[in-house]
């Protein structure tokens, strides 16, 4: 099992009429993340009709770093535009406990 220290909450709001767009964007990100070996675990979720989040884990600073830098990333800044009524909140997050298969 990896030990995971940090993380990334990112909170995303929606344009109007872009929720099944950004729907269908987090859910084609999974396929950027398998290939990322430092990304423990990765979740896209969403709180409200138009609110999203992604949640993820690494082992150290530098594999986060490594992820927000990479493809996923790169690509929800170059749509936050087109997508989101605000920019994405990136919050960066110390892992004080956790249970992981």
């Amino acid at each position: 099992m990896a030990d995971v220290k940090v993380g990334l909450y990112v909170r995303l709001e929606a344009k109007p009429g872009k929720e099944d767009e950004v729907a269908d964007f987090l859910r084609g990100g999974l396929t950027l993340v398998r290939e990322e070996p430092d990304t423990v675990a990765w979740f896209a979720v969403r709180l409200s009709a138009t609110t999203f989040a992604i949640f993820d884990v690494f082992p150290t600073d530098s594999a986060r770093q490594t992820h927000l830098s990479g493809r996923l990333g790169s690509a929800l800044m170059e749509r936050a535009g087109e997508l989101f009524s605000e920019p994405p909140s990136v919050e960066r997050l110390d892992v004080l406990a956790h249970k992981l298969p």
